[in-house]
């Protein structure tokens, strides 16, 4: 997948990219933690690896952590890590992401999708800035930069009953909102021959270009899907 690949610049010099381009360009090298708001397929993990490069802790690890995948019985073990028995089938001891990107950036993907009682453990070690591993005594001090997405609107987000306040005043130091494609249209031309020669280089086709009449049907169609 083009947009996956680590090094992608996000693409677009449309007014509502030039305002993301702007906030990344000044939010980046802070260490303020930074809450990325869009529908899905708008760019938010690009986002957050631009945001990452342009920090001071670029040399450092982007850990990414998609909280939509991980199970309620497996978050705190992923992401706090654990010790050699710390419970049935922890035959040896297990970093945790927290912990592993130390130094670096924790991006923390579909924020949106966590319950409220891990939510509340997420904000302690937030406020804490420590992590101590399942079966274990000893915390480990956390030197990371959080960077936070979601899909969910801010309505939702605005909902104490769905979203713990605290915890979005904590990762809602800058927030950066990424438009849809509908409304960056003009972008579309650019993004589509992007990936017209990234498909035709990964199945070594002679590059291709798009008609007119192709490029005005992409620009008019809405793109629920979005990039």
């Amino acid at each position: 997948d083009a947009s996956a690949e680590p090094g992608q610049n996000m693409l677009g010099q449309s007014d509502a990219m030039q305002s993301v381009h702007s906030i990344i360009k000044r939010a980046a090298p802070t260490d303020a933690n930074i809450l990325i708001l869009g529908e899905n397929g708008t760019g938010k993990e690009l986002a957050a690896r631009a945001i990452h490069r342009q920090s001071q802790r670029a040399e450092h690890v982007f850990m990414s952590v998609d909280l939509g995948a991980i199970s309620e019985t497996l978050f705190e073990s992923e992401l706090f890590g654990h010790k050699k028995g710390a419970f049935t089938g922890a035959t040896k001891d297990h970093i945790g992401r927290l912990e592993a990107a130390n130094g670096g950036t924790l991006f923390l993907d579909e924020i949106g999708n966590l319950p409220l009682h891990l939510q509340a453990k997420l904000l302690t070690i937030l406020e804490q800035r420590q992590v101590t591993p399942l079966g274990s005594n000893k915390p480990i001090n956390l030197d990371i930069r959080v960077v936070a997405a979601t899909n969910i609107n801010k309505t939702q987000l605005a909902d104490e009953a769905k979203f713990r306040q605290d915890l979005l005043f904590r990762l809602n130091t800058v927030e950066l909102v990424l438009p849809p494609l509908r409304e960056r249209n003009q972008d579309i031309p650019e993004i589509a021959q992007h990936y017209l020669a990234f498909y035709a280089r990964k199945y070594r086709q002679a590059e291709k270009t798009l008609s007119n009449t192709a490029i005005a049907a992409a620009v008019n169609y809405p793109w629920p899907g979005n990039i």
